[in-house]
């Protein structure tokens, strides 16, 4: 008899789509996040559906500050650069939030003790810069013996260029999975 699929508990990362998109190269970073963001829209219901954690790590520019709401409504405004892609993934309370000093989501943040407490094996990142922030939290995350999978048409960078080369290191170095979100299989887990 053969021995059924090893099943790994899930989370899904979404790095850095909340954002003012206050920095030098934020055009063509902004267009890229609104040409993915459908895509990270619908991987993200289906996790919430599946009962797979959602968390948001998100960049602080400038004074550092830990209130998610002013910053959901400085991004979400009128006048924001990127309120489309901010009302299109809007955070929901059940979901969790982290600010994040650095490139990786991991360094001096809660997100390792999180995904600890949450028994998760399994993450499914997802967001801009791919060859940076991306990059740097799957790095991370493969030290930590993470299982990587990195949706190709829910990341994305200044250039596509800079996408390659960073899912060329994600897939040699890391082992990361790369397969387009529509076929990624999701695995019913607890939200507790």
């Amino acid at each position: 008899m053969a021995m059924a699929a090893a099943q790994h508990k899930q989370a899904l990362l979404i790095l850095d789509m909340i954002s003012e998109f206050d920095f030098p190269d934020w055009r063509p970073v902004l267009r890229t996040a609104q040409r993915i963001a459908p895509a990270i829209a619908r991987l993200r219901e289906r996790a919430r559906h599946a009962h797979i954690p959602v968390v948001y790590v998100n960049d602080m520019r400038g004074d550092w500050e830990s209130d998610q709401g002013a910053f959901l409504r400085r991004c979400g405004s009128a006048r924001a650069r990127g309120r489309v892609v901010t009302q299109a993934l809007c955070p929901r309370p059940e979901d969790y939030f982290i600010f994040k000093p650095k490139h990786s989501g991991f360094y001096s943040t809660p997100l390792a003790e999180l995904l600890q407490l949450k028994s998760i094996e399994e993450l499914i990142i997802t967001g801009t810069t791919s060859h940076q922030c991306v990059l740097f939290t799957a790095m991370d995350a493969y030290v930590r013996d993470y299982r990587i999978v990195v949706p190709i048409d829910c990341i994305g960078a200044a250039t596509q260029v800079q996408t390659r080369q960073a899912l060329f290191i994600l897939k040699e170095s890391v082992r990361a999975r790369t397969p387009r979100s529509s076929n990624l299989r999701l695995r019913s887990g607890s939200a507790g």
